[in-house]
C-alpha cells in the first residue's frame, strides 16, 4: 500500500470524524437555542425547599442550575438567570442575588442553611447548617442586592449573568423561621446562536476537507486490484464484462488449519488489536466511499473501479481478521496488513460488475435486503437464557447459545 494514500485516508478520516462531531454538537446547540426562543428559559422542576433556619443560601448558581439544565448552556457566560418562588405558608417571601462577601456579612452569626447539593431525579436537597443566634434585619432593607423581589404569592427575579462571585438567598420577608418555599430556577444564553454558527461552519469545512481526502486515498489504494473481469476463487476465469451465471459474484472461503495451537486462541484477540485500529479507519472510509459509489451508480450506472477494489479489500481484510481471532478462529497464521488477495487461508472476493441498475440502487440496500437480514439475524444471533434444573434446586445460568448457523 502506498504510504501517501494511507496518510491521506487517515487524515481524511480524522477530519471527517471531527467534522461529524462538530455538526452533532451544532445540532444539539441549535436545538437548545430553538427551545429558548421568545425569551424562554430552560427551567428546573418546581420543588419544595424546607428548612428550620432563617434563610436558605446558595454560594453559587451552579447548585440550583447546573445539575438539571443542559451542559450546552454557558451559565458562567453571557446569559440570564431566572428564580421563581412561592412561600408554602402563604406569607411574604424574599428572593435576592448579591455578592457573596456581602451576603456572608449579612448572615454572619445568623442561623441559616446553605444549599450544598440538589438532585432532581428524584428531588433531594442537601444543606449545610450554620449556627447562630443573631436576628437579621429585614432582607429588603439591604442595599447590596443585585436583584431582588419580595411579596406574597409567586415572586420572580431575572438577572443578567456577570463576572464575580454571587450568592442566592431565600428568606421570609421578616427574617423569621422556618423557611419553606416552592422554588424554580432557569437559565438562558445569548451565546448559543454564534456558538451554533461556529460549530456548523467548522463541521462543514472539516467534512469538505476530510471526505475528498478519504475518497482520494481509497481510490489510490484501490487502483491496483485484480484486472477487470478476472474471476478469482471458485469457477473458471471469464472474459471482461461477462458473467458466469453458475456462480454468485461474491465468494467467501476459509480453510481450517489442521494443527491449531491449544493456547493461541486465548490471546488472538489481543494480537489482533493493531488490525482493529487499522480497520477502524478503513471501515469509516468504506462508509464514505460506499455513499460516493451510491451516487455514482445512480447517475452513471457504474461502480467506480478503484472504489470497488478498495471496498472489497476492506471486507477481505475484515474477514481475515475475523477468521483468525473472533468468529472461526480457524488458523494460527497472522493476517497480513493488505487489501490485496494473498495465499492466506481466509479470502473474500467479488466480481466487478460492468453495469448496475440505477433504479435498484435506491432499494436493494435496505428494502430488498430485509428478508436476508431477518434470516441472518436468526442464524447468527445468540440467545441468553437462565436455566434452573437439578433436584437440589440449584440454579445455573445465564447460558449463551450460538445461532443455528453455529449449532
Amino acid at each position: 500500500m502506498k504510504p501517501g494514500r494511507i496518510v491521506m485516508l487517515v487524515l481524511g478520516t480524522l477530519a471527517a470524524l471531527m467534522g461529524l462531531g462538530l455538526l452533532t454538537a451544532a445540532g444539539a446547540v441549535g436545538w437548545v437555542n430553538f427551545q429558548q426562543r421568545d425569551n424562554g428559559y430552560f427551567t428546573t422542576p418546581t420543588e419544595r425547599y424546607d428548612v428550620a433556619t432563617r434563610a436558605i443560601s446558595s454560594p453559587g448558581l451552579n447548585v440550583l442550575i447546573d445539575d438539571e439544565l443542559p451542559d450546552l448552556l454557558p451559565v458562567d457566560s453571557a446569559g440570564r438567570v431566572l428564580l421563581r418562588g412561592t412561600a408554602a405558608s402563604g406569607q411574604q417571601i424574599f428572593i435576592g442575588i448579591g455578592p457573596q462577601e456581602d451576603v456572608a456579612r449579612y448572615l454572619a452569626n445568623v442561623r441559616h442553611s446553605e444549599l450544598s447539593d440538589a438532585d432532581f431525579s428524584p428531588f433531594h436537597a442537601e444543606y449545610r447548617e450554620t449556627p447562630g443566634d443573631a436576628v437579621p434585619a429585614a432582607p429588603a432593607t439591604q442595599t447590596f442586592w443585585s436583584a431582588s423581589a419580595q411579596g406574597t404569592g409567586t415572586q420572580q427575579i431575572e438577572w443578567d449573568l456577570r463576572a464575580g462571585r454571587w450568592a442566592v438567598v431565600v428568606m421570609n420577608a421578616d427574617g423569621g423561621t422556618p423557611v419553606s418555599v416552592d422554588l424554580q430556577a432557569g437559565v438562558r444564553s445569548d451565546l448559543l446562536w454564534p456558538v451554533f454558527i461556529g460549530l456548523l461552519v467548522s463541521g462543514i469545512v472539516l467534512l469538505a476537507v476530510g471526505v475528498p481526502l478519504i475518497v482520494a486515498g481509497a481510490a489510490g489504494l484501490g487502483r491496483h486490484g485484480p484486472p477487470a473481469g478476472a474471476r478469482t476463487g471458485a469457477g473458471a476465469p471469464v472474459a471482461a464484462g461477462a458473467w458466469d451465471t453458475g456462480f454468485y459474484p461474491a465468494r467467501l472461503n476459509g480453510r481450517l488449519d489442521p494443527a491449531l495451537s491449544r493456547g493461541m486462541w486465548l490471546v488472538k484477540w489481543f494480537l489482533a488489536i493493531p488490525h482493529i485500529i487499522v480497520l477502524f479507519f478503513l471501515w469509516f472510509a468504506l462508509i464514505i466511499t460506499t455513499i460516493v459509489a451510491w451516487f455514482a451508480i445512480l447517475f452513471t450506472a457504474r461502480y467506480p473501479r478503484s472504489l470497488f477494489n478498495f471496498n472489497v479489500g476492506v471486507l477481505r481484510w475484515s474477514w481475515r481478521v475475523s477468521f483468525y481471532a473472533f468468529t472461526a478462529i480457524g488458523t494460527d497464521r497472522y493476517p497480513p496488513f493488505t487489501l490485496a488477495r494473498t495465499d492466506y487461508p481466509a479470502d473474500f472476493d467479488v466480481d466487478y460488475p460492468d453495469h448496475l441498475s440505477r433504479g435498484l440502487v435506491l432499494v436493494k440496500s435496505w428494502l430488498l435486503a430485509i428478508p436476508h437480514l431477518l434470516v441472518v439475524a436468526v442464524l447468527a444471533a445468540t440467545t441468553r437464557t437462565w436455566v434452573a434444573s437439578d433436584d437440589d434446586g440449584r440454579v445455573t445460568g445465564p447460558a449463551t447459545s450460538p445461532g443455528t448457523a453455529f449449532r
